[in-house]
C-alpha cells in the first residue's frame, strides 16, 4: 500500500488522549528531543563515556553502527540535574504560575486501599530504592523545563505511526514518545526515566466493498499482554468521538486506559517471587477445595492475592488536556514510522534516556519503539496481532471462508476415518471369527493367545477411532450452528474473550477516612519498632510479645476496614483446624481402628440387605 493511504488511515482513526492534571509531558516529536541529547556508552567496569555531546547528535549520527556487546549499554541523556537552589527557584515559580484548580492532588492513600503484606511489600521496594540505581529526585524538574523550552521554539503533539499487514488484519500503530516518566516524584508511582514509549494499535479489515472497517483497539498498559488489553469496536467501555477512540493517560506513567479513574497497579519485586508464587498456589489450591472460581474470588477481592507485591495509584483521570479531536489541542501531521522503519528506528537498539544501573530496570530509560532494553525486538513490533490475543481470530470478512473451509476439512475427515473404521471393523470380525474357530483347546493354546492379543489391540483402535469420530460430528454440529449464526448476522458477545478487565477505583474504595490513611501509612513502621523493642527490652518474652503485638495490629487492621466479622470467623477456622490437628496426633491409632471398625460395621450391614433382598 502507498504512503498516501497510510497516513490517511492513521489520521482518520487517531485517538484522542485524555490527560490527567498536573501532567507536564505530552507527546512530541523524538527529532528535538535527540538533538537536545548526548549519546554514551556504558562498558563493563568503565566509566561512562560520552560519544556525541549536546546539540550535535542528530537522528542521523544516532543511526550509526557501533561495536556492540553482551555488557556495552548506549544510551541517550537528555537533561543535567538541578541543583538545590535552582530546583527550589522552578518549584517556586511553578507554584505561582499554577492555578490551585490545575495541580494535581493525590486522592485516597495508596497503602489504605491494600492489605498489610503489600504495605509491608512497599517498605522493602523503598529501602530498595536506596540500593538500586535510581534518577535522582531533581532530574523531574529539570527534564520540565528542557521539555518547556522544545515546546516553546516549536510547540506541538505529535506521534509517530506505523501501520502493519498481517493476518489478513491492517493494524495501525500509534506509538507515543514523551521526553520523561515522572510517576514516582510528580505522582507517587513505581519510578522515574527519562524517555517513554507507549503505544495503541488499533485493527481494521476491509470489507467486500472495499471500505476499511475498525474492529477492535487494543491499549498499552505498562509490560502487560494478550486479550485483556483489547476491546471491540462497539463495546461500551471503548468511548470515541466519531471514529477516533478515546485513551485515558496514567500520569506521569503515561499507560492507557479505556475508562477515566484511579487504577491500583502491583508490582512484584524479583527477590519476592517466590514467596508470591509460593502464596498464590495456596490461595489456588484453597479455592479448589472450597470449590471456589479462583477468577471470580479474585474479582471480588482483589488483594486476596496480592501478597508480597508493592501496590501504586496510576491517576488516569482525564481531567487535564486533551489532544485530537474537539480537544484542546490537535495533532500535527505525524511520523511515519513504517512499514519500512527508519534507520533510527531498525539501527539504534540502545536506551532512550538515562541508564541508572537499575539492576531491576524500572529506572533505566526504555529502547526505542521496535527493542526491548535487552536489545530483543518487542513483541508488539513484529507480532501485533499475538501481543492482543488476535492471532486466533479472523477478521470478519474472512471469518465465514475460513468456517467452511474448516467444515469442509473436517467432513473429509469424517470420511476418511469412516471407511478406516469399516476396514478395521471387518478385521475385528475376521479375527473373532478366528478366535472362535480355536476355542480352548490346549493344542493351540499359544496361538490363541497371539490371536486375543491381536483383538485386543485392534479392538482399542476401533474404540479411539469411534471416540473421535464422535468428537468431530460434534464439532462438525457447532461450526454449522456457527455458520447459520454469522449468516444471520449475530455477533458474539463483545466481552466474552476478557478474563480479567482493568478497572479504576470503585467509589466505595475511594472512600477512605483519614484515620485509616494515617493507620496504613504508620502501621509497618510501628510494627518494626515494636519489633526492635522487643528484642532491646523484653528478649527473655520475646515471642509471646510477638504473638501479642501482631494480634493487637491484626484486631486493629480488621476494626479499620470493618472485617472484625471475617475476622472472627477465619479465628474460629483456624482453631477448629489447630483442634482437629491435636485431636488427631493425640487419638490417632484410636481414630483408625475406629474408623476400620465403623468401615466393617458397614459392610456386614450391606452385604446382610443385599442376602434380604
Amino acid at each position: 500500500m502507498d504512503t498516501d493511504t497510510d497516513l490517511h488511515l492513521l489520521r482518520r482513526f487517531e485517538p484522542v488522549l485524555h490527560l490527567t492534571r498536573g501532567e507536564k509531558f505530552f507527546p512530541m516529536d523524538v527529532e528535538p528531543y535527540v538533538q537536545a541529547c548526548s549519546l554514551w556508552v556504558q562498558r563493563p567496569n568503565e566509566d561512562a563515556i560520552c560519544l556525541i555531546p549536546q546539540d550535535e547528535l542528530t537522528l542521523e549520527a544516532l543511526s550509526e553502527p557501533r561495536p556492540g556487546g553482551a555488557d556495552v549499554v548506549y544510551y541517550l541523556r537528555f537533561i543535567e540535574p538541578l541543583d538545590v537552589i535552582k530546583l527550589i527557584a522552578y518549584l517556586q515559580e511553578q507554584r505561582k504560575k499554577t492555578k490551585a484548580a490545575e495541580r494535581f492532588q493525590a486522592g485516597p492513600g495508596r497503602l489504605a486501599r491494600v492489605g498489610y503484606s503489600s504495605r509491608f511489600a512497599d517498605l522493602l521496594f523503598s529501602l530498595s530504592l536506596l540500593l538500586r540505581g535510581r534518577v535522582p529526585g531533581d532530574t523531574s524538574a529539570a527534564a520540565a523545563i528542557e521539555y518547556q523550552q522544545i515546546q516553546s521554539s516549536q510547540n506541538h503533539y505529535c506521534y509517530h505511526g506505523r501501520v502493519v499487514r498481517q493476518g489478513g488484519w491492517i493494524v495501525l500503530q500509534y506509538w507515543y514518545f514523551y521526553a520523561f516518566n515522572n510517576w514516582r516524584s510528580a505522582f507517587f508511582g513505581v519510578n522515574d526515566h527519562e524517555a517513554d514509549w507507549e503505544m495503541v494499535n488499533i485493527y481494521l479489515y476491509q470489507d467486500d466493498s472495499g471500505e476499511y472497517v475498525p474492529e477492535w483497539a487494543a491499549y498499552a498498559s505498562h509490560d502487560f499482554s494478550g486479550d485483556d488489553l483489547r476491546r471491540r469496536w462497539d463495546d461500551p467501555e471503548l468511548q470515541k468521538v466519531g471514529e477516533h477512540p478515546v485513551v485515558f493517560v496514567g500520569a506521569g506513567s503515561h499507560a492507557s486506559y479505556y475508562t477515566a479513574g484511579e487504577y491500583l497497579a502491583e508490582i512484584e519485586l524479583p527477590f519476592l517471587w517466590p514467596l508470591a508464587r509460593a502464596t498464590n498456589w495456596l490461595h489456588s489450591t484453597w479455592d479448589r477445595w472450597l470449590g471456589r472460581d479462583s477468577n471470580r474470588s479474585k474479582q471480588a477481592n482483589p488483594s486476596s492475592l496480592d501478597v508480597f507485591r508493592v501496590p501504586f495509584v496510576d491517576y488516569a483521570r482525564g481531567d487535564g488536556p486533551v489532544i485530537g479531536a474537539e480537544g484542546d489541542h490537535s495533532w500535527c501531521e505525524p511520523r511515519l514510522i513504517g512499514p519500512e522503519p527508519p534507520p533510527w528506528v531498525s539501527q539504534y537498539a540502545g536506551l532512550w534516556g538515562l541508564y541508572a544501573h537499575d539492576p531491576i530496570s524500572g529506572e533505566n530509560a526504555p529502547a526505542g519503539p521496535m527493542y526491548n532494553r535487552d536489545g530483543t525486538i518487542r513483541r508488539v513490533w513484529y507480532d501485533p496481532l499475538g501481543w492482543a490475543g488476535l492471532d486466533k481470530l479472523p477478521p470478519p470478512c474472512e471469518a465465514l471462508k475460513r468456517l467452511r473451509e474448516e467444515q469442509q476439512t473436517l467432513q473429509q475427515r469424517l470420511e476418511q476415518r469412516n471407511e478406516e473404521i469399516d476396514q478395521k471393523s471387518a478385521d475385528l470380525a475376521r479375527l473373532g471369527l478366528m478366535d472362535a474357530a480355536l476355542g480352548n483347546r490346549s493344542e493351540w493354546l499359544v496361538l490363541e493367545w497371539e490371536q486375543r492379543k491381536q483383538i485386543q489391540a485392534l479392538s482399542q483402535e476401533v474404540e479411539q477411532l469411534r471416540a473421535q469420530q464422535a468428537v468431530d460430528h460434534k464439532m462438525l454440529e457447532a461450526l454449522q450452528h456457527y455458520e447459520n449464526r454469522l449468516l444471520a448476522g449475530e455477533r458474539d458477545p463483545a466481552r466474552d474473550h476478557i478474563q480479567r478487565a482493568h478497572r479504576p477505583a470503585s467509589a466505595n474504595q475511594m472512600r477512605v477516612n483519614r484515620l485509616v490513611e494515617l493507620w496504613a501509612a504508620l502501621s509497618v513502621g510501628l510494627l518494626m519498632i515494636g519489633f526492635v523493642s522487643l528484642v532491646l527490652f523484653y528478649s527473655q518474652h520475646i515471642l509471646l510479645g510477638l504473638v501479642v503485638m501482631i494480634s493487637i495490629f491484626i484486631f486493629i487492621e480488621s476494626g479499620f476496614r470493618r472485617q472484625i466479622a471475617q475476622l472472627i470467623n477465619s479465628l474460629a477456622i483456624g482453631l477448629a483446624i489447630v483442634s482437629a490437628l491435636v485431636i488427631l496426633f493425640e487419638f490417632f491409632w484410636k481414630i483408625v481402628i475406629g474408623v476400620v471398625l465403623a468401615a466393617g460395621v458397614y459392610i456386614l450391614w450391606e452385604n446382610l440387605r443385599e442376602l434380604r433382598h
